[in-house]
């Protein structure tokens, strides 16, 4: 007798992922659910594919801003033509989504089902005018946009990162709730593409939780240098008024000092939820909230419900998102067959487009902070950019890398915020994930490269190893 498993949120990266692997079993019944209008998944639609699209059209009038050699008028960034191009790729790309997943139906017990599905009972599925029960249901509906619950919010209008991917057209200023991961990528975007005039709040006394201090101070005085972004450090939104005429008024604290900032227009790029909403998890037994998902992507409270990627709040990375798919297949497959889970791990490994992508921040494995915090005997190696002439000749010597290598001379972490940061973050997501001796990684960049950078932090680490 099969096994029946429904995967909401099929068109996404998680829940493809798991789709491609239980596919495979010809003991296992597919039914994939998806109501996306036309579908393709967060990644493709609305997060990194096309941010990275619009990035570009600002990087191109950026480069040419700061480099002193070139001369003549300097051009506009047409926000049509950049929506134009944003949507005609991003179509092809869901387009190529929504035919892997058809191809999937051509094998025998899988079908796919363009509707929307919800719980109303525990394994009980009511999909359209239809209900399933399923032996067992994978949860892959992903993430929304979050606006924080701030007084006076609902009577003004407020701009998420879904609504400045479309936007053709901005005021003349704004103002941020938000400096993580998308507002980092998004602000440089407003002020060179748009030419807005921005003010940003920070919670903390520098963005980049992750890093290491120097790289988000680093990052700071880039954005407030580079871009002319105004951005109050240690400052907490508290109300929100609309001002005289057009415009919102965002009542702060800055350092115990209340202040009003005054803008046009209102972005909230303050993170994502799990979109869970419309799920009927009030039917069930799962409560959503700290540790409903185990490591193995079980649901806590139902053990044949699996929760991955963006929905299970973990975290909200495309590579993780595909990983945890793998891992839930794995695991409903064992857990039919009565054998012991696996968990999901992974070595940290996030890159923020930061700077337009000219200085992007990379993250692989340990920070300085982390291995500390973890109590791993290590030493730290530091380099900045304009340490290497290559970044020069490129015109962009702004930034700094860091290694921290264990005792014995593994490869723990690195970090990046640098010209082609994220490029290098693939080949030291092999050298920590391989655990690698720093000695006996090879110096293999050749002038003009940028890798020399990591060529410059191998020797000082292994000279630091010898002087132990």
């Amino acid at each position: 007798m099969s096994t029946h498993v429904a995967i909401v949120g099929a068109y996404g990266s998680a829940g493809a992922a798991v789709a491609d692997r239980l596919a495979e079993d010809p003991e296992i019944e597919l039914t994939l659910i998806d109501d996306g209008d036309p579908g393709g998944g967060l990644c493709i639609l609305r997060g990194c594919m096309p941010s990275k699209e619009v990035l570009s059209a600002a990087e191109h009038r950026f480069s040419a801003r700061h480099d002193d050699r070139l001369s003549g008028p300097l051009p506009d960034v047409d926000l049509e033509a950049v929506v134009d191009r944003k949507n005609e790729h991003t179509s092809n790309f869901a387009a190529h989504r929504r035919k892997a997943i058809d191809r999937l139906t051509e094998r025998d017990g899988v079908r796919f089902v363009h509707d929307t599905a919800a719980f109303v009972d525990d394994g009980e599925l009511a999909v359209g005018s239809r209900t399933l029960e399923p032996d067992y249901v994978v949860i892959a509906t992903g993430s929304t946009a979050n606006v924080p619950a701030l007084p006076g919010i609902d009577d003004v209008e407020v701009l998420t990162s879904d609504d400045v991917l479309d936007a053709t057209s901005f005021g003349d200023s704004g103002v941020v709730m938000g400096f993580g991961y998308v507002g980092m990528e998004l602000v440089p975007y407003l002020s060179e593409a748009a030419g807005m005039d921005l003010t940003v709040i920070e919670h903390d006394a520098r963005p980049l939780d992750e890093a290491d201090d120097p790289f988000g101070d680093a990052l700071l005085e880039y954005y407030r240098d580079a871009f002319d972004v105004d951005v109050l450090t240690r400052t907490e939104e508290q109300r929100v008024t609309s001002a005289d005429g057009d415009g919102v008024e965002l009542h702060v604290v800055e350092d115990g000092e209340e202040r009003v900032v005054e803008a046009d227009q209102l972005f909230a790029f303050t993170g994502r939820r799990p979109t869970l909403d419309r799920l009927g998890l009030a039917e069930t037994s799962l409560v959503p909230g700290p540790g409903w998902v185990e490591d193995t992507m079980q649901a806590r409270d139902d053990d044949r419900v699996f929760v991955v990627g963006d929905a299970n709040g973990k975290e909200p990375i495309l590579h993780v998102a595909k990983e945890q798919g793998v891992t839930a297949a794995e695991n409903v497959r064992r857990h039919r067959d009565g054998d012991p889970l696996v968990e999901y791990t992974n070595v940290h490994h996030h890159v923020v487009f930061s700077g337009l992508g000219v200085l992007p921040f990379a993250r692989v494995g340990h920070s300085a902070v982390s291995a500390e915090a973890v109590g791993v005997d290590h030493l730290v190696v530091t380099r900045e950019a304009a340490d290497d002439g290559v970044f020069k000749t490129k015109n962009v010597p702004e930034g700094l890398a860091r290694l921290v290598v264990g005792t014995d001379g593994t490869v723990l972490g690195y970090q990046g915020l640098h010209y082609h940061a994220d490029v290098m973050a693939k080949t030291m997501q092999v050298v920590v994930e391989m655990e690698l001796d720093v000695r006996e990684v090879p110096d293999r960049a050749y002038h003009p490269t940028t890798p020399e950078i990591l060529d410059g932090l191998f020797r000082e680490a292994t000279a630091a190893l010898s002087d132990r």
